[in-house]
């Protein structure tokens, strides 16, 4: 009984925590249009009134509609109306079925050419995905917002306050969200989807990479400007030789580490170069290793020293 009774506090505790959780991440209030439009778009169901039939009805949410409220918020749109980019029109149900051939904004129809967001690089960024495989196979039925959903995506990247890891998952998973997900990959390609762990047989150590390295590092070209990595190669062209980024002059230090770099440059000077924490194998100083080899060098010296002057003094 004691046993069952602890289990429970210790579940009662969880979700408290939980709940002040999302409360502190509830801090961006949504606005009135957005609250209006998440009441179904929110909602794995929703209810409406059928007037031809008399009576409230109850339908499934079409997957590919339905937007996940807290990600809303808590990305770079939240504090955003559903109509600053969507008609009013959709204010009232059933919407109009025209509504579903208005325009759809771009990225670059607010972020292009704007001062204001110069240091995400924008207008390098449109150019580098328009080179890209994506865009050259699908011409201008590709758009941004099938990597990155304006209704949920995050500066992760770019922000300067996750860890690597976070930024690797958060980039892997725009990736898989389509070379991962069987719906959505063939809404977009006339093809079946390669299976990843068949087509990378060749990765050793798989699991690993995946998990600590992004995608793009090996299929996007090298670019001088940071955080721009849009040009998807071919599979043809993508890294595979190990080399490329196990070693002292590691293609990863253009690309998933430059940001840690400038940053800590930026904030310690010349110091940084010692404390920098990216990892790459073959490319890397052990701290362990680096203070051993102070303190061994440091013994020579002393040991060179005192036989120096210990021979003076048996001279004399």
């Amino acid at each position: 009984m004691k046993k069952i009774i602890h289990v429970q506090l210790m579940v009662m505790a969880v979700l408290f925590l939980n709940a002040l959780s999302l409360t502190a991440q509830d801090e961006v209030e949504l606005a009135e249009t957005t609250k209006h439009c998440l009441g179904c778009h929110g909602q794995q169901y929703y209810t409406f009134y059928n007037s031809f039939i008399d009576k409230n009805e109850k339908k499934r949410m079409n997957p590919y509609l339905h937007i996940d409220s807290l990600a809303f918020k808590t990305g770079e749109h939240g504090s955003f109306s559903c109509d600053d980019c969507h008609s009013p029109d959709y204010g009232t149900y059933p919407h109009n079925a025209e509504l579903k051939l208005e325009y759809k904004y771009t990225c670059q129809d607010c972020h292009g050419g704007d001062p204001t967001y110069a240091h995400l690089h924008f207008d390098e960024i449109e150019v580098e995905a328009l080179n890209s495989v994506h865009a050259q196979r699908m011409g201008e039925a590709f758009k941004c917002e099938m990597c990155h959903s304006p209704h949920t995506n995050k500066l992760v990247a770019s922000a300067n306050k996750y860890s690597l890891k976070e930024i690797v998952s958060s980039d892997n998973g725009m990736c898989l969200s389509c070379h991962g997900n069987d719906g959505r990959y063939q809404i977009f390609s006339e093809h079946q989807r390669p299976i990843l762990d068949v087509t990378h047989e060749w990765l050793p150590n798989q699991a690993l990479h995946f998990k600590n390295v992004r995608c793009i590092e090996c299929h996007t070209a090298r670019t001088d400007t940071m955080m721009v990595a849009h040009n998807i190669l071919p599979k043809e062209q993508a890294v595979k030789k190990c080399a490329e980024c196990h070693s002292s002059n590691s293609m990863l230090k253009d690309k998933l580490y430059k940001y840690m770099s400038v940053e800590s440059r930026s904030a310690e000077g010349l110091n940084a170069a010692l404390k920098n924490e990216s990892y790459v194998i073959g490319a890397h100083r052990s701290k362990f290793l680096n203070i051993l080899s102070l303190i061994i060098f440091g013994m020579v010296l002393g040991g060179v020293a005192i036989h120096t002057i210990v021979r003076i003094i048996k001279r004399k």
